[in-house]
């Protein structure tokens, strides 16, 4: 049984994130339709309401609850919560605090998708795009712990993650610069 339950934990794990790096997008795209008028801006608005609760109830919201629970199960039926404080198990206990700090990104994405079913758009598009980019960071640094587990440096992990973030910042710059120029 335990195989089955830990390939759905991975199946949820995926759903759960296909809905973190969308919705943000949706996001974006709803403060962009802010520059319309009129009724081209609310028939937009309205469409893309529709979709985000969709996606963010239908989806994201019980993958997120699915991976916690099959998470769970699989990390006690696997025997892995008596290792967690041990060194073989560090790669874990730091793999936890990524998972917690990516329950709190899923958070703040519910926080922003309450004031954009109000009609707030507190955000501009640019710093949605930003935001955007903290779950891809979070996945790579779960994964790798996952992956490589004790062979990983610490120094050179947090290094790397560094270093991506800031490629993925210049990449941002860089198609802010684009989109200037093309309008």
């Amino acid at each position: 049984m335990y195989p089955y339950l830990k390939a759905l934990h991975i199946i949820f794990v995926v759903t759960w994130f296909a809905g973190l790096f969308y919705i943000p997008r949706l996001f974006i795209y709803s403060t962009e339709a802010g520059e319309k008028t009129g009724q081209e801006q609310k028939v937009l608005r309205e469409q893309l309401a529709l979709m985000m609760k969709r996606l963010w109830y239908g989806i994201t919201w019980p993958s997120a609850i699915l991976t916690l629970i099959l998470g769970t199960y699989t990390m006690f039926d696997g025997g892995w919560n008596r290792v967690v404080f041990d060194p073989a198990g560090q790669w874990l206990l730091f793999k936890l605090i990524f998972v917690v700090l990516l329950y709190l990104y899923h958070l703040s994405l519910h926080m922003i998708f309450l004031q954009e079913m109000r009609g707030e758009f507190r955000y501009s598009s640019q710093q949605l795009r930003i935001w955007n980019e903290v779950a891809t960071v979070l996945l790579i640094a779960i994964v790798m712990l996952v992956t490589v587990k004790q062979s990983l440096s610490f120094v050179w992990g947090i290094a790397g993650l560094v270093v991506f973030i800031f490629l993925l910042l210049g990449a941002i710059a860089i198609y802010k610069r684009a989109r200037r120029r093309s309008k």
